[in-house]
């Protein structure tokens, strides 16, 4: 017997699960071939795409999804992370903002806009978000990472440095954390600080194999 696009469907989620993305592709095609209405299946090809890089085909097929599924959130925040990729903020903030008026509880979101509100200099608002961000999840580290660059911006040094403090009580090894604190510091005029934490960055970067990072880093120890 032919497969339906259940079966179809099915495979593909498994496929996808175990990291076989042109199985899953095919899968899901073939089910979109049967059922071209279905929105988990045209947002799932969508999620496939995503992953791998291809954003412009991941917005169709999130694109299709929504206007059969029109509440579809996840989509729409999915859709606004490929349209952030492609440096189209103000579509992305617009598909941030209506998932987040259909799953008001989701951090992520809130960050997401947030890095775009900051994006495009709209730095105020973007705080906004990640405030909500971090009362829904207190131990969201990205949340506290991209709050201090955005107030590192704003030349807001003290608060910069205490929120780069809280992201590396959430993730130890967040080298990033470590060398924007630093630059925070360094802008205090707190010398002896700013060093500990371009070693400590540095360490972790040449660990990490991040070369580039790692002699950045070395850079701004030599300088001082």
């Amino acid at each position: 017997p032919r497969m339906s696009a259940v079966e179809f469907y099915n495979r593909g989620v498994d496929q996808l699960d175990n990291g076989n993305y042109p199985e899953a592709m095919a899968n899901f095609k073939q089910a979109l071939q049967l059922e071209p209405f279905d929105p988990d299946i045209n947002y799932n090809l969508g999620y496939v795409h995503h992953i791998q890089g291809n954003y412009q085909e991941a917005i169709d097929n999130y694109t299709a999804a929504i206007k059969i599924k029109t509440d579809y959130g996840e989509a729409y925040s999915n859709r606004g992370y490929a349209y952030f990729v492609q440096k189209k903020f103000t579509e992305a903030i617009a598909d941030f903002s209506k998932a987040i008026a259909l799953t008001p509880d989701n951090d992520t979101v809130y960050l997401s806009r947030g890095n775009a509100y900051s994006e495009v200099e709209n730095y105020f608002q973007a705080i906004a978000d990640y405030d909500r961000a971090l009362s829904i999840n207190p131990k969201n580290a990205m949340a506290y990472y991209q709050r201090g660059l955005t107030r590192s911006k704003l030349k807001q040094y003290q608060a910069a440095v205490a929120d780069y403090t809280q992201t590396l009580k959430i993730q130890p090894t967040f080298a990033d954390a470590f060398y924007k604190r630093g630059l925070a510091s360094l802008d205090l005029n707190q010398v002896e600080e700013a060093i500990q934490d371009f070693k400590k960055a540095a360490d972790l970067f040449q660990e990490q194999g991040r070369t580039e990072n790692y002699q950045e880093a070395m850079e701004a120890i030599k300088k001082l």
